[in-house]
């Protein structure tokens, strides 16, 4: 079977997302999210945080609470049903961790978890910093040049 036929027998029998439906979920369910920081921020603030100090808090709480229903398998669920929703840069992230110690524990806590935890997080890191030196150039050209 060639490349193109088996491309189109997959698409014949492919069911169809429906698109708006997925993305109306995953806007309530990122905007959840996204709330319940707030919510955590304002929180820290009342107890006499500083800005900076809760924001580091909510990014801190953020990470544990999606570790925690990762390891539960709770966050799994969730994101099946809202999709990106759930890749809230520091959710997704700290899912995408939590998931990969998770399957590779069975490795042992060194060759499996210890080596194979940031494989995923590795290039989030690697192209996040680049894509911030190429914007911070175009910004710092934009600004000289103006």
């Amino acid at each position: 079977m060639t490349g193109d036929l088996y491309r189109r027998y997959a698409e014949a029998r492919a069911r169809k997302s429906p698109l708006l439906q997925n993305c109306v979920k995953a806007f309530v369910t990122g905007g959840m999210i996204c709330a319940g920081g707030e919510a955590l921020r304002r929180g820290f603030l009342a107890l006499g945080s500083t800005q900076k100090t809760a924001g580091v808090l909510v990014a801190g709480t953020l990470i544990v609470l999606t570790a925690l229903l990762t390891g539960l398998g709770v966050f799994d669920k969730l994101a099946k049903h809202a999709g990106c929703g759930t890749l809230v840069p520091i959710t997704g992230f700290a899912n995408s961790v939590a998931a990969e110690a998770i399957d590779s524990k069975p490795e042992g806590y060194i060759a499996g978890v210890g080596t194979k935890i940031f494989s995923i997080a590795g290039p989030v890191i690697l192209y996040g910093t680049a894509a911030g030196t190429v914007f911070g150039v175009i910004y710092w050209l934009v600004i000289r040049f103006r």
